[in-house]
């Protein structure tokens, strides 16, 4: 029979760092809340070493000041936190690294207003812990459906770390930014969880039967399970190696094993042993995840399960080497500690240690496994704590290398580009990497954070270097914005056409028009197509941020182009003279213009009427200068109206006193002049314009201003 186990199944860092500072509580003033880790028998362990599980939050309100509070590895809301903190409760917080940078980003992204999605289980602790730190107000999707009802400006999105990354790819996928103008969306699956998923589906692909270890409410097990059942027609998922049915395994011949993210390796090896006893030959196979082939091979009997957690001898130790010890004594000042294959004991100092050093706790912790790394040589030198910064930074450059934007403030520059740091690593980000155009100022960059992209990581001996761009993220984004934008404008230009009546938001004035918001898409409206009466300044019609009527004018989709019109849908001054005038009333009006043939007088904006030569005074005149001028203001009478062709013809004359008649030679004087004046009126351009303007329907408003022009 040929076992396939994955290269890296058995507890990750976060749950291997959370039982261990269990293991070390001892006493009666210690608790958890909730279930430290899925799985029964780590838990039923901790249990019987006298440490009390509370069921839920309430709990916590019945503890005195000094008892420990345990915080797993899922994580809790803030107001926990807050509560304990009121009750003078000691927490001792072993949230996954991970799951509190996602705490840390929602609270974060909460508190600058955006809407937090969380794409998980809602029923999972780690999910309810999540949303905690936004008010217990985020949207939480197991599909995503709901994400394209968001109405909020902003959005922001992370995921379970233990969530399907091919689900949340889909999700993501299908997300179509309809209404949020500003989506950050983080991808928060824990790296362990990515390679397991990666591992597992290469070995089920390769087994005929898959047995899936881990705790029945674990949905980290549970994904590897369907993953599993994807590939294979025989997965038998169980909560412990017990529950196997050996009888029904050995009629496999290439059987996997899995182990979620919180199930120990003794259960892998209660397996081995298990199988070892009923079969003749054992060979395990290791499969890594990122290559479908096997990585390493080990054959042995029933004693061959030793050979998975032994370390490899080694006399010569490297600094930055993870190494598991034995714990041998303790100390006042640590812990002594034994290797395998090594002479002598070495010293673990408390101030090397997790968490609150105790001599009396780790007295009962003799003989149980530590993990620590090696600080220093000459003489040799451990650390537990960092070890643990270690395994955080080198977890965080695993997702740096998968694609994960991280950030890094420039502290210094040179020929090439811009340098900086991020953790152990020296970052260098090219010039020409630094954004979308050409950088003149390296100089300007220093001391600012970049968000960045690896394009090469390196970490070979002492050279730690991540080679990052900010352009790709930046054009990423640019993409992103232009198909967006691209999809709206379709969109738009699809549901338009001329004539329409929208409703439009003005957003910004231009000495020639007004640009309007209609939809989100830009159009205009030009000073001309505001008010039948003109104006100067846009402001004298619309407000900005006022929402008004217009109408669509002309559409230009090729130049993404639509002119609107405001004044098309407001009354005309003309259309109300009717009700306002008639033949025979006495107006008061300014002189606008001045012509050969007389004067045009405005009686309200939008509305002028002619006072022709002959009808300004009883005394004939030679030019209508010698009598008015413009800005002058007079009264008149009515004489005509013709509201269809926008015509007013008035008389002032007719409002002045009557005049003797004059002497016989002065009345032939003044009749050979008003012939005269008859004879140059019909010779006078302006006046027979004024004619053909109003036979031919056209206002004296707009012969005006084509004689403006």
């Amino acid at each position: 029979m040929i076992i396939y186990k994955g290269k890296h199944c058995g507890f990750c860092f976060g749950v291997q760092r959370a039982v261990d500072v269990a293991s070390s509580l001892n006493g009666d003033k210690n608790y958890i809340l909730g279930e430290l880790i899925h799985n029964e028998q780590v838990n039923k362990d901790l249990t019987e070493k006298g440490i009390t599980v509370l069921d839920n939050v309430d709990g916590v309100s019945q503890l005195k000041p000094g008892d420990n509070l345990l915080i797993r590895t899922h994580g809790e809301p803030e107001s926990t936190f807050l509560l304990a903190k009121e009750k003078g409760i000691n927490v001792i917080d072993c949230t996954c690294p991970f799951v509190k940078d996602i705490q840390n980003i929602v609270k974060d992204k909460y508190e600058k207003g955006y809407k937090i999605v969380i794409i998980g289980n809602s029923k999972h602790p780690e999910v309810i812990g999540i949303n905690g730190w936004c008010n217990n107000s985020a949207l939480i999707t197991q599909d995503g459906y709901e994400l394209n009802d968001i109405l909020d400006d902003k959005v922001c999105i992370v995921v379970q770390t233990t969530f399907s990354e091919e689900k949340y790819n889909k999700i993501i996928k299908n997300f179509k930014y309809s209404k949020a103008k500003t989506v950050d969306i983080f991808k928060t699956i824990c790296y362990t969880t990515k390679r397991r998923q990666n591992e597992t589906n290469i070995l089920s692909s390769l087994c005929d039967a898959v047995i899936v270890i881990g705790g029945a409410n674990s949905s980290n097990t549970e994904n590897l399970a369907n993953i599993c059942r994807n590939n294979c027609k025989n997965v038998f998922r169980v909560a412990k190696a017990s529950e196997i049915d050996i009888e029904k395994i050995k009629l496999f011949n290439k059987v996997g094993i899995v182990l979620g993210a919180s199930t120990p390796m003794s259960q892998f090896q209660e397996v081995i042993f298990k199988m070892a006893n009923n079969t003749e030959e054992i060979i395990t196979t290791v499969v890594d995840d990122k290559q479908e082939e096997v990585t390493e091979k080990v054959s042995a009997k029933s004693e061959m399960a030793a050979a998975f957690d032994s370390i490899k001898p080694s006399k010569d130790f490297k600094i930055g080497q993870i190494l598991t010890a034995k714990i041998s004594s303790a100390t006042e000042s640590g812990l002594t500690i034994s290797m395998k294959n090594a002479k002598k004991d070495f010293e673990l100092p408390a101030t090397e240690m997790l968490g609150d050093y105790s001599k009396e706790d780790y007295e009962g912790k003799i003989g149980q496994d530590i993990r620590v790394m090696v600080v220093g040589k000459n003489p040799v030198k451990f650390s537990e704590k960092a070890m643990e910064k270690v395994l955080k930074e080198e977890a965080e450059i695993e997702e740096i290398k998968n694609g994960k934007i991280f950030e890094a403030t420039i502290v210094s520059t040179n020929k090439g580009g811009l340098t900086g740091k991020f953790g152990s690593y020296e970052v260098f980000v090219p010039a020409s990497q630094i954004k979308l155009g050409f950088v003149k100022d390296l100089e300007k960059y220093v001391g600012k954070t970049l968000r960045l992209k690896a394009e090469k990581v390196e970490s070979r001996g002492s050279r730690r270097q991540i080679v990052g761009s900010q352009k790709v993220i930046l054009e990423a984004e640019k993409a992103e914005r232009d198909a967006i934008r691209a999809q709206k404008e379709a969109e738009f230009f699809g549901a338009i056409q001329e004539g329409d009546v929208v409703l439009g938001t003005p957003v910004r004035f231009v000495d020639f028009g007004a640009f309007i918001d209609v939809n989100g898409f830009d159009c205009l409206a030009r000073m001309s197509d505001l008010s039948w009466t003109g104006c100067k300044d846009c402001a004298e019609v619309l407000e900005i941020g006022k929402q008004e009527e217009f109408v669509i004018l002309k559409i230009d989709q090729e130049a993404k182009r639509v002119s609107l019109g405001y004044k098309q849908l407001q009354p005309k001054p003309w259309d109300s003279v009717a009700e306002k005038y008639n033949v025979g009333d006495v107006v008061k009006g300014k002189v606008v213009r001045l012509v050969k043939f007389g004067a045009f007088v405005e009686i309200e904006k939008g509305i002028d009427g002619l006072v022709h030569i002959s009808q300004i005074s009883n005394q004939w005149l030679e030019n209508p200068v010698s009598a008015l001028e413009v800005g002058q203001e007079i009264e008149a009478k009515i004489l005509d109206v013709n509201p269809e062709k926008e015509r007013m013809t008035l008389s002032i004359k007719a409002l002045l006193p009557e005049v003797e008649a004059p002497a016989k030679e002065e009345n032939e004087e003044n009749t050979k002049g008003k012939k005269r004046a008859a004879k140059e009126e019909v010779e006078e351009p302006e006046l027979r314009e004024w004619k053909d303007a109003d036979e031919g329907g056209i206002s004296i408003a707009e012969m005006i201003n084509k004689n403006n022009d």
